[in-house]
């Protein structure tokens, strides 16, 4: 308690109006494959668009029907996990970018006019010097009006008396300040050097730059003749001798180059990946010809910058501008690299230089792979029209490299399914690694499943582990059902009973449910009547009933066990197919085609075999739903004094949410007893606080019987 001194009022403020929280009850799990989509993890699903954004569409090529029940189940509720099992050689989906070099001619150190290279009082004062250039894609297409687009150097720019760095300024000024702007541009090692480089911005071996040049010098001067040491402004543009001034110089067409590897040749390479592994990433086209899958497109950008575009089913969804020379536009600083630092939700990148991935703490070797492309032994080089190889400049490091225009589809995806044996490895899973994988990822008191299924496996091993899970964590009811075409009625039952081929154990467990037979639904996904699993349908009802009635109520009956979309059971039940399956120790909770009714689920027994109020899908349901509150709403008292106050709080949180319960139809009667009765000196003493909680769960209505008895007229009936 604080210590007051000093006279004044004070207020003290305590917070004793604790009360049990509300639990989801509808929070449905579900184990299955996908053709995409993130694996080994419980992914929240809110709605039926986001689960196909994540995951993909249902087909029929892909195992089991996780996605089909997904869809059907999210039609009931608004959260739902789905965990995506894959086997160790799922793959992912990819395309290689071509990258090539923009095509460059050399700016060579140019003495224009000076005395000492041509001396004469013509050249002392020459007046105009022009280039005309075009630039083209790599389709070949201009970007330019013809014939070209004109940079001039003014008179007087560059006299007799100009050295290397005012012509080297006097360029940069003329045609651009690099290649940052405009489809060509001049790049300069520095501020103050001459030498340096014209640039078109298009890479690969379709791109190319066409640079003419001319002076306009007075009439008689003589024209700079070719080779003349140190006297030429272009390295490759020489005007012939004898051309007359103001005349057009001879002109040349400079190629780019491509290279779209990552050898030991070539030095350089990049792979885009799905993020996730799967076929739904590789690019195709869907039965009524729209596009299907993921694909890159490449579009260039005025400069050393390109967007990397990112399109699902023909779409564009993401777009990153990126460089190869810009550090921040690094294309995994814009994208990501691996599953770390997420900025693109389709692809992630892999650099390849000289066969070595790419990591975060590679930039530097990054760098030192592009500047290698600027090498005689990597070459950036170009093709002149009769396909001799040029190296424009074997010591240089010019930079110029981008991604080339293009589409780029994914392929090679693969969703990671196989063998029986290595599927159910993958739904299995493992619990003893950091991430669990598989049905394990369902094991997270955080998630707050409550009812569970793999839709479409009746792998016997697999059913098994997901009721052990069910019971080992005390979270959720563990729904499952025989084959399709298991056979007759005692067929479904001799199955749960573990007296068929495909089972050979019986299911006999509070936290599971078997229900039968599987039923047909017309899919509007490819047009197709398909048989589902009736543990779709069986949790699709449970959270209908939390919808529309209580946790505690039984999922079942013409009040809301009715399915309406199925149009036909796989097996045809009568009453006595219906009083085999639900009595004398089976467990079989039958879906019947009344004739009025239609399809409904007509029982709601767990898989126990003894005689129990948990013998029953509604109390089972009730009884999680309370352990979770319970934990919930009593976690504030560990640590407390543990005494005679703490033991009122406890009650005092239990009774309201008990009564509330029993308002609601949960519970007939109930009792919390939370005192010295319970806390004996000796659990005291081991720091146990005991509270026991007696209820009587409200029990459903199975067997409804009229007794009609019929009397003479004499009888007197009352009332």
């Amino acid at each position: 308690m604080p210590s007051y001194v000093s006279p004044g009022v004070y207020v003290i403020e305590k917070d004793f109006s604790q009360y049990a929280p509300s639990v989801n009850s509808s929070v449905v799990g579900l184990v299955g494959f996908a053709s995409k989509g993130p694996t080994n993890k419980a992914t929240l699903i809110t709605s039926p668009n986001r689960l196909v954004d994540i995951f993909g569409l249902p087909s029929e090529g892909i195992t089991g029907q996780g996605l089909e029940g997904a869809l059907e189940i999210l039609e009931t509720t608004n959260s739902m996990y789905y965990v995506r099992a894959a086997t160790s050689d799922a793959a992912d989906a990819s395309a290689s970018i071509d990258f090539g070099s923009c095509p460059a001619v050399a700016v060579s150190n140019a003495y224009i006019g000076t005395a000492a290279a041509y001396p004469g009082p013509a050249h002392q004062n020459a007046q105009h010097y022009t280039f005309r250039i075009q630039v083209t894609d790599n389709a070949g297409v201009s970007q330019f009006a013809a014939p070209g687009k004109e940079f001039s150097v003014p008179s007087g720019t560059i006299t007799a008396n100009s050295d290397a760095s005012s012509q080297g300024v006097a360029l940069r000024k003329v045609i651009g300040g690099s290649l940052h702007t405009g489809n060509a541009g001049a790049f300069f090692d520095s501020t103050t050097n001459v030498s340096g480089y014209i640039v078109g911005s298009y890479a690969g071996s379709g791109a190319s730059l066409s640079i003419s040049a001319y002076s306009s010098t007075t009439a008689g001067a003589v024209v700079p003749t070719a080779g003349a040491s140190g006297a030429t402004i272009l390295s490759q543009v020489s005007p012939s001798s004898g051309d007359t001034p103001g005349a057009l110089a001879s002109s040349m067409t400079v190629y780019g180059s491509q290279f779209t590897d990552a050898s030991a040749a070539k030095g350089f390479g990049y792979v885009v990946e799905s993020l996730y592994p799967g076929a739904g990433y590789n690019l195709g086209t869907k039965t009524n010809g729209d596009t299907s899958g993921n694909s890159i497109t490449i579009e260039n950008i005025n400069g050393e910058y390109f967007d990397i575009k990112v399109n699902e089913d023909g779409v564009t969804q993401e777009t990153f501008r990126v460089s190869l020379t810009q550090y921040k536009s690094f294309v995994e600083l814009m994208i990501n690299t691996a599953e770390t630092n997420l900025k693109s939700g389709i692809i992630k990148g892999n650099l390849n230089a000289s066969a070595a991935t790419f990591t975060s703490t590679a930039l530097t070797n990054y760098v030192n792979q592009i500047s290698n492309i600027g090498t005689a032994t990597y070459g950036l080089t170009y093709k002149d029209p009769n396909g001799t190889t040029h190296v424009l400049d074997g010591n240089g490091n010019p930079k110029f490299v981008k991604a080339i225009e293009g589409t780029y589809g994914l392929g090679g995806g693969d969703n990671g399914t196989g063998t029986t044996n290595q599927n159910t490895t993958a739904l299995i899973g493992d619990a003893t690694v950091a991430d669990k994988t598989g049905m394990q990822a369902l094991d997270d008191d955080v998630l707050n499943i409550s009812m569970a299924a793999i839709p479409g496996i009746s792998t016997e091993s697999v059913q098994n582990a997901l009721i052990t899970l069910a019971e080992s964590s005390q979270n959720f009811l563990a729904v499952v059902a025989p084959p399709y075409a298991v056979g007759s009625v005692q067929n479904a039952i001799d199955w749960t009973n573990g007296l068929a081929t495909s089972r050979t154990a019986a299911i006999n467990n509070t936290y599971a449910a078997v229900y039968w037979p599987w039923v047909k639904v017309f899919s509007v996904h490819d047009g197709l009547d398909r048989w589902l699993d009736p543990s779709i349908f069986a949790l699709r009802q449970m959270a209908y009933t939390d919808n529309v009635a209580e946790t505690w109520f039984a999922p079942a009956g013409y009040l809301r066990g009715r399915l309406t979309k199925p149009s036909e059971v796989e097996v045809k039940l009568n009453q006595g197919d219906r009083d085999s399956m639900y009595s004398g120790g089976n467990v079989v909770n039958p879906i019947v085609n009344f004739v009025q009714q239609g399809i409904t689920i007509f029982g709601q027994r767990t898989t126990t075999r003894n005689a129990s109020a948990l013998d029953r899908v509604n109390v089972r349901r009730l009884m999680i739903f309370l352990r979770k509150v319970i934990l919930q709403a009593t976690r504030q008292f560990v640590f407390e004094p543990n005494d005679q106050i703490l033991w009122e709080q406890v009650e005092q949180v239990l009774n309201p949410f008990l009564d509330d319960i029993k308002r609601r139809r949960g519970i007939t009667e109930f009792r919390v007893v939370c005192d010295e009765t319970t806390n004996t000196s000796a659990r005291i003493d081991r720091n146990e606080l005991w509270c026991k909680v007696l209820l009587k769960p409200t029990k459903a209505a199975e067997i409804l019987i009229f007794e009609i008895n019929l009397t003479n007229q004499s009888a007197q009936l009352g009332g």
